[in-house]
């Protein structure tokens, strides 16, 4: 029985992909590359024990479907707006210079023809959406800023990618002219202009309907649906599934009903992307690297280290930070899953090989392997280049802002939660001074009026500029774990008077805030800005500058 077999295979995944998490776990290492081991495993260049890969295929398309459906949710359509002019910037300078760099390399120095180191390009410049998204989320980055860098790029990519597997005919020699190139892919961006626009006024008004009857079961079926059935008229239009999943989620994510679609979504989102990266692994032929083992480590060093570097210009000529921009570039090293579809269309039309297929699908799968250890290397040389480039750098608000004022609060991310306090400390006319990292933003809201200032509020110039020795208190509201204990400890060794309020994604990250000096932690949900305001606003409103009830107090998570 067809069935039988595909249980057996999912029982051995799931097995293997249990054991292989745990002892991740206990090494402090993603789970992703358990996953990716445990394809490795049981593919067919591996011991062989699943017999229908292709099954297992066909299911982890619908995981990465579904990751890309959560990752519209968390997006947001203001955020997307926000960044569009980034995205086009960035988005199209990282593909133009990971497409050059790579024809330089390779028609340089291993003398291949044109139009397949065209074809290289266009597969390296890719990154991993699935890869990405798991690693942000593992260590709390997903809305930190070289986060939202990492993910337009990722979105520009998917974009891009109906154009590139339309060129593949026509470097192959077989196709007709470019202009059915421009006109396809017109037509499948002027389908998600539309979709989108319609979706946008269809969805919150088919929730709202589904709702009303008050059948769980009712409103997870229409999720799905949503998310599936958009997926799948995207894909009818020549665009990747996982391109219309997104779409659908940031249309979800501005409803009232995202939070509660993001929890339906999870627990099934979960189990099948671990077939994500089970089928990943499944491609990996070992034998490949252990016949050519000095190519393929020279090939995977020199296209992450090509990625990164032509990122980090993408990034930083995108309007961002040398900081966002090194720490997005090391997130956006690797190969994408995409790309082995890519691949294999330029084997099929005859663009490569099938000993350069081989090759490609070991540095790309490689990279995967290697993306967890390159990024933790990336945040060790960005805090090491901290040290020696000035606070200050590519700032542009005005040093003299903030001297005169005292008593005041400084607030640390001008995100929703910095947002509404600044709201309550102006209705107050309580003084404040606040600190971002994201010159983009910090450009619109200077235009506005606002007293804001560019800066890495765990550097002390930023902090003193800021008025640190003055202030009542500090709220600290960045999404980077790694930025708010900096901040934070930081903040109390220049003021320990000062009442340091934090903002956390995490409650294992409360004990480590407590331990450098944070009096408040206030876990994120929707009411962690109104907790934050009342902390502040307390401490306007009684003599004693740090009432006992609000010491060392932490909110857990709901």
């Amino acid at each position: 029985m067809p069935e039988a077999h595909l249980l057996q295979d999912l029982l051995i995944v799931f097995g293997l992909g249990v054991a292989m998490v745990v002892a991740f776990h206990r090494l402090n290492l993603p789970s992703v590359l358990g996953f990716l081991i445990t394809g490795v495993i049981t593919g067919p260049y591996g011991l062989g024990l699943v017999a229908d890969t292709h099954a297992i295929q066909a299911l982890a398309e619908i995981g990465l479907v579904l990751l890309l459906f959560e990752a519209g949710i968390e997006f947001s359509v203001k955020t997307f707006i926000r960044l569009k002019r980034f995205l086009l910037i960035a988005g199209s300078l990282q593909l133009l210079l990971t497409i050059g760099a790579t024809v330089l390399l390779t028609v340089g120095q291993f003398a291949l023809p044109l139009n397949q180191a065209i074809f290289l390009g266009m597969v390296a410049s890719l990154s991993s959406t699935a890869l990405v998204i798991r690693i942000l989320e593992y260590h709390g980055h997903i809305d930190a800023a070289h986060g939202r860098a990492a993910m337009a790029i990722l979105i520009y990519q998917d974009l891009i990618l109906v154009p590139m597997v339309l060129m593949v005919p026509y470097l192959a020699g077989n196709g007709g002219n470019l202009w059915e190139v421009a006109y396809t892919t017109g037509k499948a961006l002027v389908f998600v202009a539309v979709a989108g626009t319609i979706a946008r006024f269809l969805i919150p008004w088919l929730l709202s309907q589904v709702a009303r009857i008050k059948k769980r079961e009712a409103f997870v079926l229409s999720i799905m649906l949503l998310c599936l059935g958009t997926a799948l008229a995207t894909a009818h239009f020549g665009m990747s599934m996982a391109l219309g999943a997104f779409v659908a989620g940031l249309v979800i994510s501005e409803s009232k009903y995202s939070h509660q679609a993001l929890s339906e979504v999870l627990p099934i989102r979960e189990i099948l992307n671990c077939l994500v990266f089970v089928s990943i692994g499944m491609l990996f032929d070992p034998r490949v690297v252990i016949h050519q083992p000095l190519l393929i480590l020279l090939l995977v060093a020199s296209m992450m280290l090509t990625k990164t570097l032509m990122g980090f210009i993408a990034i930083k000529v995108g309007g961002l930070s040398w900081r966002v921009a090194l720490l997005a570039g090391v997130t956006i090293a690797q190969v994408s899953e995409f790309s082995f579809v890519l691949a294999k269309l330029g084997l099929d039309a005859g663009v490569v090989d099938k000993h350069t297929n081989e090759l490609l699908l070991a540095v790309a799968i490689l990279s995967m392997f290697l993306t967890p250890g390159y990024i933790s290397l990336g945040r060790k040389l960005e805090k090491a280049l901290s040290k020696i480039i000035p606070a200050g750098w590519g700032s542009t608000t005005d040093d003299t802002a903030n001297e005169k004022l005292s008593d005041h609060v400084i607030v640390v991310g001008y995100n929703l939660a910095g947002r509404n306090l600044c709201q309550a400390l102006t209705e107050r006319k309580i003084p404040f001074a606040v600190v971002d990292f994201d010159p983009i933003k910090v450009k619109e809201e200077l235009k506005k009026g606002l007293n804001i200032s560019y800066g890495d509020a765990s550097r002390q110039e930023v902090l003193k500029h800021a008025g640190i020795d003055r202030a009542r208190a500090v709220v600290l509201t960045p999404s980077d774990p790694d930025v708010l204990v900096r901040a934070t400890e930081m903040a109390t060794r220049l003021n320990p008077d000062a009442r340091v309020i934090c903002r956390v994604r995490y409650n294992r990250l409360g004990e480590d805030l407590k331990a450098v000096g944070a009096d408040t932690i206030v876990a994120e949900d929707l009411a962690s800005s109104s907790e934050i305001n009342r902390c502040v606003l307390a401490i306007f409103t009684t003599t004693d500058p740090a009432p006992a009830q609000n010491a060392d107090q932490t909110k857990p998570l709901e």
